[in-house]
C-alpha cells in the first residue's frame, strides 16, 4: 500500500518548533510521507530532518501583509503539490488549509497549541483579535465533519472549544521525548558563569509577558545566581540590552534543541512566570515546564491552572500568584524584585534541604507521565481518524 502524503504548515522558520517535529517524527514512525512547510527569514539556519522541509522566503514578515501572503502562498504549494492529507497548526495556518481541502476534497488535521486570538501579542487590540475570533467562528464548527480532525494542548483549552462550537478536541500536551542520557556538552554554555553560583533557567521564546525581566530585577538581590536566558523572540534585543547592566545574567540566544537538554540538566531552578495576558496564557502548560521535569529540576512558576495541576501533582517546585494585569494600560504589576529574590532563595533552600531519593521519585513519577510517547498515540489515533470513509 503506498505512504498517505500528509503536508504539515506552521508561519515559523522550522528551526526552533520542537512541538511539530515531534509530530512530524511520530507521523514518519507510523508510516507516513511527511512535508513540512514553513518560512524562511534572513538569518534562518539549514534546517537537516528524516522528513521532508519547504520554507517559503516572504516580501513580507510582518503583521497583517505577513500573515496575508504566507496563506496565499501556503494555498498556491497545497493545491498544487500532491498529498493525500493537510495538517494545519494553528489558527494562523488554517484559512489556506481550509481553503484546499475543499478545494481538492483532501481531509483536514488541525492542532491547535494556544487559543490564537488570546496570544499576548493581541491583547489590547481589539480590531485584529476580532478578525482572528471571527475567523475562528467561521472554520471551527466545520472542523466536525467527516474528514476533518482537530486536538489541542491542554484540557482547559479543549473545553472552551466544545463549548463555544461543539468541537471535540483530542489533548496532546507539549510535552517533550524522555530526555537522552545525560551528557556534559550543555555545560560548555555557561563556561563563563564564575564557579558557585546557582543557575535560574529560562528557556523558550523570549516574548512579551513571559517574566524575564522581572527576574532580571531581582538578580541585583541574588549574587550567588546567575540568570540563564535560551532562546530568541519579539523582546531578545531588548532584554539582551538590559542584560548588559548585570553581571549575573546570560543570554545565550537560540540554541540547538540537544544542546538545549544537556543545558537544562545544569540548572538548579527553572523559570516560567507568566503574565495574565488573557486566556491564552492563564491555561497554558509552556513546553519548558514539561522539559525542566525531563532534566530533573524544579519549577518557579505562575499559578494558572494547567501548571498547577503538574506542579502541585508532582510537587516537583513553587508556585506565585498571578501579577494584576491592566488591560487597557497593557501592563502587570511587576512583583517587588526582593520579594521575588526572597522567593527564589526560599525555593532553592527548600530543595536543597529535600532527600535526593525523594527528589528522584518525584521527578520519575512526572516524567513518566509528561512525555510525548504517551501523547503521540493519541495524536496518531486522530490523525487516523481523518481517513476513515
Amino acid at each position: 500500500m503506498q505512504q498517505r502524503r500528509i503536508i504539515l504548515s506552521v508561519t515559523n522558520d522550522l528551526v526552533t518548533d520542537q512541538r511539530v517535529h515531534r509530530s512530524c517524527m511520530a507521523l514518519c514512525e507510523a508510516g507516513y510521507d511527511v512535508t513540512l512547510v514553513g518560512r524562511r527569514l534572513h538569518d534562518s539556519i539549514a534546517v537537516q530532518r528524516p522528513y521532508r522541509t519547504k520554507r517559503i522566503r516572504l516580501l513580507f514578515n510582518k503583521k497583517a501583509l505577513f500573515y496575508a501572503e504566507y496563506n496565499i502562498r501556503l494555498f498556491l504549494l497545497l493545491v498544487f503539490r500532491k498529498a493525500d492529507a493537510f495538517y494545519a497548526n494553528d489558527t494562523d495556518t488554517l484559512l489556506a488549509n481550509w481553503l484546499a481541502s475543499r478545494l481538492r476534497r483532501k481531509p483536514l488535521f488541525f492542532d491547535a497549541h494556544e487559543m490564537f486570538p488570546e496570544v499576548p501579542e493581541l491583547v489590547g487590540r481589539p480590531r485584529v483579535k476580532k478578525i482572528w475570533s471571527t475567523l475562528e467562528d467561521r472554520l471551527f464548527p466545520r472542523l466536525k465533519g467527516r474528514g476533518c480532525a482537530a486536538v489541542t494542548v491542554c484540557q482547559s483549552i479543549a473545553d472552551i472549544y466544545r463549548d463555544r462550537y461543539g468541537l471535540q478536541m483530542q489533548v496532546v500536551r507539549n510535552v517533550p521525548m524522555s530526555y537522552p542520557e545525560a551528557d556534559d556538552a550543555g555545560r560548555a554554555l555557561l563556561a563563563g558563569v564564575p564557579d558557585g553560583r546557582r543557575i535560574l533557567l529560562y528557556q523558550g521564546a523570549v516574548n512579551i509577558g513571559r517574566g524575564i525581566e522581572w527576574v532580571m530585577d531581582a538578580m541585583r538581590y541574588l549574587p550567588e545566581c546567575e540568570f540563564v536566558v535560551a532562546g530568541v523572540g519579539d523582546e531578545y534585543e531588548k532584554m539582551k540590552e538590559r542584560a548588559r547592566e548585570l553581571d549575573n545574567v546570560l543570554m545565550l540566544g537560540r540554541v540547538e534543541p540537544r544542546m538545549l537538554h544537556s543545558l537544562s540538566r545544569c540548572a538548579d531552578l527553572g523559570i516560567s512566570l507568566l503574565e495574565n495576558r488573557g486566556l491564552n496564557y492563564y491555561y497554558s502548560l509552556p513546553n519548558r515546564i514539561a522539559d525542566f521535569v525531563q532534566a530533573g529540576v524544579p519549577v518557579l512558576a505562575t499559578d494558572f491552572p494547567e501548571i498547577r495541576r503538574v506542579v502541585e501533582g508532582y510537587s516537583i517546585g513553587t508556585l506565585l500568584p498571578a501579577a494584576a494585569f491592566d488591560p487597557k494600560k497593557g501592563t502587570s504589576v511587576a512583583p517587588d524584585p526582593q520579594q521575588l529574590a526572597q522567593a527564589i532563595r526560599q525555593t532553592l533552600a527548600r530543595w536543597d534541604a529535600l532527600p535526593a531519593d525523594e527528589k528522584q521519585q518525584r521527578f520519575r513519577r512526572a516524567a513518566a507521565d509528561l512525555s510525548f510517547e504517551n501523547d503521540k498515540k493519541t495524536l496518531l489515533q486522530a490523525v487516523g481518524t481523518i481517513f476513515e470513509k
